[in-house]
């Protein structure tokens, strides 16, 4: 036992399975932080894009005839970027199911370039670049964790608009929205988004209001308006 122990740890197929696992951990830390929230894609999502990638490039490196000879000797005139090189167009598809379009707001776009952050890096660990691959996996790690405060601290900084969220609870309306928003447009306010998260009894329905408008603009006169139109029932600012 001890004998064939020291023997398959000699073998390609011990470092080829330590690769794998390595790229399944690598993949697992960028996917607790993804899973953290309600995102398209997670914590296991992004275990198994890692460990794929990783196991597609050893492939692309070892799958022909006589891999698990010993000592092992890389056949010339390979070519081991072909299988691999169809990961990094084919995580596009993936990366695009997870792009979501809700009303005019865009949402995903960084779920989707984790993906194919962790797909380089599953590359890189099949590849045996470990360092370049643990280096890549703290960097990615740090910039979806410490950044998205960062970002909206110099957003804030450099934007002199206000932004404001408003609750607004309706009856379903034929043409609600569009004389919300008309009133909106009138008084020079920017719609980011508008989301209809749910109907309610009584032919009622909620709507999230996202705006973008000057700090000159008086929000409760904004209010009292929205109010004013025909079928609002409530309005509240969240925020």
């Amino acid at each position: 036992m001890e004998s064939w122990l020291a023997n398959f740890t000699n073998t390609i197929h011990f470092e080829m399975m330590i690769r794998l696992f390595l790229s399944a951990v690598l993949g697992g830390i960028v996917g607790m932080e993804r899973g953290s929230g309600d995102r398209p894609a997670g914590f296991r999502t992004h275990i198994l894009v890692c460990a794929g990638s990783a196991l597609l490039m050893m492939v692309s490196l070892y799958g022909f005839d006589g891999f698990d000879k010993v000592p092992f000797e890389y056949p010339d005139r390979r070519d081991s970027s072909r299988i691999a090189a169809q990961v990094v167009s084919g995580i596009g598809f993936l990366g695009a199911g997870t792009i979501l379009h809700e009303g005019i707001t865009v949402r995903g776009l960084t779920t989707a370039a984790s993906l194919w952050m962790i797909s380089a890096i599953g590359l890189a660990t099949g590849a045996g670049m470990f360092f370049i691959s643990i280096a890549a996996t703290f960097i990615t790690f740090l910039i979806l964790t410490t950044f998205h405060t960062f970002e909206k601290r110099v957003a804030t900084i450099n934007n002199r608009a206000d932004r404001k969220f408003l609750h607004v609870v309706s009856s379903d309306n034929p043409g609600i929205i569009p004389q919300i928003t008309s009133f909106l447009a009138l008084h020079q306010i920017k719609v980011k988004s508008i989301n209809v998260t749910g109907k309610l009894r009584n032919n009622q329905v909620e709507i999230d209001l996202y705006l973008k408008m000057s700090r000159e603009q008086n929000l409760g006169l904004i209010m009292d308006g929205i109010q004013q139109v025909d079928g609002v029932i409530s309005v509240e600012n969240i925020g």
